[in-house]
């Protein structure tokens, strides 16, 4: 699979091509099915699939400030939508002058005139171009007149339930990480670089990979959880802690990985925590011997929940 950036740079010879749009963050059920349809119309038409994503989210360019949680990183969803069979990874800049260009100009001058777009597929609540004043019936009719097909895609749904990476991202926020791999069709998984932290975990007996995430990660609601820990191509059980240290005043939130049987030392390591089930709140011990009680059925749990 092709990875661009923007689309200064298309290949020489450049055809026609089927295109889906969208932010596609999380890549969750709802966004397989749509970028399903793209990848078979493509076939059927013996042209590439393109898949075109934006960074930063739109959200944060239109609100400053209100750029949500985020469930993938870009690479992730790269490898994600490559999996499904995506020919080309496109991640289209997200400046102020994208945001106020008008929906017809988008189409043409980015959709027409650069990809050559034979079909564009879509959700059927996709809007575009300034003031999101595009959508999937506008699409139509630019399509009709620029020679395009385009298809709005119902959402997918679930007991009246649809699934979005909004609600996905409500799941996480309530560390409802069951309902969130449901959603998902597979693990909500955060990545980071393992760093230094205070040495408390080693000193209780408990070492612990502390990580850094990026800076809009979605990152679950304070508590322990039972995830695996994947580091180099290894998957390894961990009992996660997400949250300040309360019982040690802590004030800074941690996301802390006590990874089961192993003394390796993780520092500098990029590593990844698939979360699997949640084993129970944050809390605020008496002591340190009770805290590390609980450490220990913690540990037991997560290995029963593990096996």
């Amino acid at each position: 699979m092709q990875r661009w950036r923007g689309l200064e740079h298309l290949p020489s010879g450049w055809g026609r091509c089927v295109l889906t749009i969208g932010v596609f963050d999380g890549v969750h059920r709802g966004h397989r099915e749509l970028i399903n349809r793209a990848v078979e119309l493509a076939a059927k038409r013996d042209l590439p699939c393109v898949l075109m994503t934006f960074d930063p989210h739109p959200s944060e360019v239109v609100r400053p400030g209100s750029h949500p949680a985020q469930l993938t990183t870009l690479k992730r969803r790269a490898d994600l939508v490559e999996e499904l069979g995506v020919d080309v990874f496109c991640v289209l800049p997200f400046t102020p002058e994208l945001s106020r260009m008008p929906a017809d100009v988008f189409v043409h001058e980015l959709l027409v005139e650069q990809l050559h777009v034979a079909a564009v597929v879509v959700g059927e609540n996709f809007t575009f171009g300034r003031g999101a004043a595009g959508d999937v019936t506008l699409l139509r009719t630019l399509g009709n007149r620029f020679g395009f097909t385009a298809e709005g895609e119902s959402l997918v749904t679930e007991d009246h339930l649809v699934y979005s990476s909004t609600y996905i991202r409500a799941c996480i926020d309530a560390g409802d990480v069951v309902a969130a791999e449901h959603a998902l069709g597979r693990p909500h998984r955060l990545e980071g670089i393992v760093v230094r932290g205070d040495g408390r975990g080693r000193d209780l007996g408990f070492p612990t990979a502390n990580l850094s995430t990026p800076k809009f990660a979605a990152v679950p609601a304070d508590g322990v959880y039972a995830c695996r820990f994947i580091q180099g191509g290894q998957v390894r059980n961990a009992a996660v802690s997400v949250g300040t240290n309360p019982t040690f005043s802590g004030r800074e939130r941690r996301v802390e990985a006590f990874v089961l049987d192993v003394s390796e030392d993780f520092y500098g390591q990029r590593v990844a925590l698939d979360f699997v089930a949640r084993l129970r709140g944050q809390l605020k011990f008496d002591s340190s011997d009770a805290l590390v009680e609980q450490m220990r059925l913690d540990v037991e749990e997560a290995r029963r929940l593990l096996v």
